[in-house]
């Protein structure tokens, strides 16, 4: 029941309960503090009614106790144990005879009867202060005590008992009405918030307002604009891929429906056919591959890898994608060499091995379109104490400087196009830089002046 209550209700039900239970035991103490004070009053007013007989009977010890006034409650006995004045209570006269007064208090519940002795007008109270003295003379020890009732002290303990309800109630009703505004005060940049949330659009760069107090509020707001922009830059993204990809995929189907409508007008030559077959398969490898790339790209990015890889496995996924690379620069008659050396052999990286073999491809392929006839490439790994340091360097004509910075974009493609007798979608430079991204380390290209240099940091566990 209570979760189900809105926050605000649950700060004010929770404070009011937390304020309840303190100020119950605020007034609990109070009560008994003043209780405390009153019956040591009523003690020191009982002691008092006794010290005009001390000094009478010390002056005359041999002479007779004068009757008290009216209201005061004594009982005196003489050295021979007789009673020469006795105004208490009977209940009270009882108890006073079995206890030994010394110099002490008690506090004694009457019954209410008659006293032997004089009446008096606090007949009717049930509760007495009584306080005792021993008083030794020359002729002996008497026995002093005197009573106050404890009536007066009890009436204003049920008055204050009532204050004190009356004034808990009315401050929980004041701290609740407080708890609520409080609390609605501190929700306020919430609510404004949720306005600001309903009239958020992807399409806008609109974000949560952030407000002046450095508190979890203020925190929260960053933290949602962040993931707001964050969302929107990925919405971006795939928004911009979508419109790549269609614009990538128009030029082979085109080029497919306009072979294979060749193909039909061919039917009757089986030569100008099988050209034309050929042709629409080329058409339809591109086509895998690009929409394989593309798949691919998405699962790097969406999916966090739990794949690792020791650095034994990376050296042989690197040594097979040269042999790889060997055979498909047999064409150019190009020169695949690589050097390798392994410093920490007990590494272990954040990365599959397979996913390490397409990155290397993905360079080298990318390096073999790139050089002429003859050209030369240079793949050098190196696993050190820090990490993975992979370098792939070509003697092509590099790249224009300023494709670098967006070399590793979606089917970013240099104005000369190192890859343009291939028809290279652009997306292996752009696989590269996500497989080291979701490693935790980075890919970069860079001209040396003789080709292309692309180096890959990747960096151990």
């Amino acid at each position: 029941m209570f979760s189900t209550l809105s926050i605000r209700a649950r700060i004010t039900l929770g404070s009011v309960a937390a304020a309840m239970i303190l100020l119950l035991i605020a007034l609990v103490v109070v009560r008994i503090a003043v209780q405390d004070i009153l019956t040591e009053a009523d003690r020191s007013l009982a002691t008092s009614d006794l010290t005009p007989f001390v000094a009478d009977i010390t002056a005359h010890p041999d002479e007779s106790v004068d009757d008290p006034g009216t209201g005061v409650l004594v009982y005196i006995t003489d050295p021979n144990g007789d009673v020469q004045v006795n105004t208490l209570p009977r209940g009270i006269t009882k108890e006073v005879t079995r206890t030994d007064p010394g110099d002490t208090t008690i506090v004694v519940q009457d019954d209410g009867s008659d006293h032997d002795g004089k009446a008096t007008d606090d007949d009717d109270a049930l509760s007495f202060v009584v306080a005792g003295r021993t008083l030794t003379t020359d002729a002996g020890s008497w026995q002093l005590w005197a009573a106050r009732s404890t009536a007066a002290s009890q009436l204003a303990l049920h008055g204050l008992d009532r204050i004190l309800i009356v004034a808990g109630v009315v401050l929980l009703l004041g701290f609740g009405l407080a708890s609520w505004g409080l609390a609605s005060a501190a929700l306020r940049p919430v609510n404004a918030m949720r306005r600001k949330a309903e009239q958020l659009s992807g399409d806008t760069d609109t974000a949560l307002p952030v407000g002046g107090a450095d508190d979890e509020l203020a925190a929260l707001a960053t933290t949602l604009n962040a993931f707001l922009a964050r969302l929107r830059a990925s919405t971006d993204r795939e928004k911009q891929m979508v419109s790549d990809a269609a614009h990538e995929l128009r030029t082979p189907l085109a080029a497919l429906t306009t072979q294979l409508e060749l193909a039909h007008a061919d039917f009757g030559n089986a030569e100008a056919l099988a050209a034309q077959v050929t042709a629409a398969e080329a058409s339809v490898d591109r086509l895998t591959s690009l929409a394989t790339n593309l798949l691919e790209l998405s699962r790097i990015e969406t999916e966090a890898s739990t794949a690792t890889a020791s650095a034994g496995q990376l050296v042989d996924e690197f040594t097979g994608s040269i042999d790889r690379a060997r055979l498909l620069g047999m064409a150019k008659a190009a020169r695949v060499d690589f050097t390798c050396s392994t410093v920490d052999e007990e590494a272990r990286f954040r990365i599959g091995a397979q996913s390490f073999g397409r990155l290397v491809d993905n360079l080298l392929s990318n390096a073999i379109a790139a050089i002429s006839t003859g050209g030369g490439i240079l793949a050098a790994l190196s696993i050190e104490v820090d990490g993975l340091h992979l370098e792939v360097t070509d003697d092509g004509p590099g790249m224009p400087e300023q494709f670098i910075p967006i070399a590793f974009d979606r089917f970013s493609r240099p104005d000369v196009s190192r890859t343009g007798a291939t028809g290279g979608s652009g997306l292996g430079l752009a696989l590269v830089q996500a497989i080291a991204t979701a490693a935790g380390g980075s890919a970069t290209v860079d001209n040396t002046g003789d080709g292309l240099r692309a180096t890959v940091l990747i960096p151990n566990m």
